[in-house]
C-alpha cells in the first residue's frame, strides 16, 4: 500500500468575505511541490445562513496563473468575471474557472440561496497551470451535476463522482491543463474500498466530513488531508469508520517553480511584480455592470 508522509489537520476557520466561512486544510506556502499541481484547498463546512436581502460573499478580485475550482455540496453561489464568464452553481455543481493570463471575478450566494437561507456548504480547490498556459485566456466552465459520472462502490450507498480525469473506465467532464484525478467519494459506515492511484501522481486525500481509517493503521478525522508517498505502490485502503465524505486528488507534478503572493501564483518574483502592475493598469479588465 501506498505509503504516508503527511497528515495536517485544521479547525481554525476564518471568513473570506462574509458568505465563506472556511478552514484551510492544506496551502502550497506550507507543503510546497509535494502537492504539485495543486496549490490550496479552502472547505467551508456546513453553516447556517438565515434569509436575508443583503449580497454576501467575495466582491471583485483578481486572479492570475492558476485555476479555481468550487464544488458546490449545499447552497448556490453566482459567480461574473472579467472575461465574460459567469453564472450560477448549484448543489451538486462544479465551476471551474481558469484565470490564466488574469481577469477579475467576484462570487456571491445566488439571490435566491440569500432569500431563504439554509445550509451551506462548499469546497474550493486551487490548481496550478504549467508554465507554458499560465498567461492562457481565462476560461470558465459551469458543470451541472448531471454531467458527472457516478459510479456505486458498494451495495449500501457508497457513491463516487468523477470531476476530472478518470476512475475505472469513466472520465470526468472538467478539462485540464495537466495530467489530474479529483474523486469525489462518498462512503458509508463500515464499508471497505481500495482505489488505485496513477503511479507518478502526488496523491491526497482530503477527508471533509467523517472519521476513515488509511492503509490500515491510520485513523483520520475530519478537516484533515493525507499526503502520499510518490512511490511506484497505486494502492489506497480505506475503511469508513463512521459515513464520511472525502475527496482524492492525483495530479503529475509539474516540477516548476512556485511563486505565489496573494491572488497571483507564478514562476518568479518578477512575474509576480508584473501581475500587480498589469492589474493596477486595468490589463484584467472589469466586470461589466448589469443594466
Amino acid at each position: 500500500m501506498k505509503k504516508l508522509t503527511g497528515v495536517y489537520h485544521n479547525e481554525q476557520q476564518h471568513w473570506v468575505g462574509d458568505g465563506f466561512p472556511v478552514r484551510t486544510l492544506f496551502s502550497y506556502d506550507r507543503l510546497g511541490q509535494a502537492i504539485s499541481p495543486f496549490l490550496l484547498l479552502d472547505y467551508a463546512a456546513p453553516y447556517h445562513f438565515d434569509p436575508t436581502l443583503a449580497q454576501r460573499g467575495v466582491g471583485s478580485h483578481p486572479h492570475r496563473g492558476f485555476e479555481t475550482v468550487t464544488l458546490a455540496y449545499k447552497g448556490e453561489v453566482t459567480h461574473k468575471d472579467s472575461h465574460g464568464g459567469g453564472g450560477t452553481i448549484k448543489t451538486g455543481d462544479v465551476q471551474w474557472m481558469t484565470a490564466g493570463a488574469g481577469l477579475v471575478h467576484q462570487e456571491f450566494h445566488s439571490e435566491d440561496f440569500a432569500k431563504t437561507g439554509g445550509l451551506f456548504e462548499m469546497v474550493q480547490l486551487w490548481v496550478n497551470l504549467p508554465t507554458a498556459d499560465k498567461m492562457t485566456a481565462p476560461k470558465y466552465q459551469a458543470i451541472e451535476a448531471a454531467t458527472f459520472p457516478q459510479i456505486s462502490l458498494d451495495a449500501f450507498g457508497s457513491q463516487l463522482r468523477v470531476i476530472a480525469g478518470r476512475f475505472a473506465d469513466q472520465q470526468g467532464p472538467a478539462m485540464t491543463y495537466s495530467p489530474v484525478n479529483v474523486w469525489d467519494v462518498s462512503l458509508k459506515s463500515e464499508q471497505v474500498q481500495d482505489f488505485y492511484v496513477p503511479v507518478g501522481h502526488n496523491s491526497l486525500l482530503v477527508v471533509l466530513d467523517g472519521r476513515v481509517n488509511v492503509n490500515i493503521t491510520n485513523e483520520i478525522v475530519d478537516h484533515s488531508v493525507v499526503l502520499f508517498a510518490n512511490d511506484a505502490d497505486p494502492h489506497i485502503h480505506i475503511e469508513a469508520l463512521s459515513d464520511a465524505q472525502f475527496l482524492i486528488l492525483t495530479g503529475q507534478p509539474l516540477n516548476e517553480p512556485i511563486e505565489g503572493y496573494g491572488p497571483f501564483v507564478m514562476n518568479t518574483q518578477e512575474e509576480i511584480i508584473e501581475a500587480f502592475n498589469d492589474f493596477n493598469n486595468g490589463k484584467f479588465g472589469q466586470i461589466k455592470a448589469e443594466i
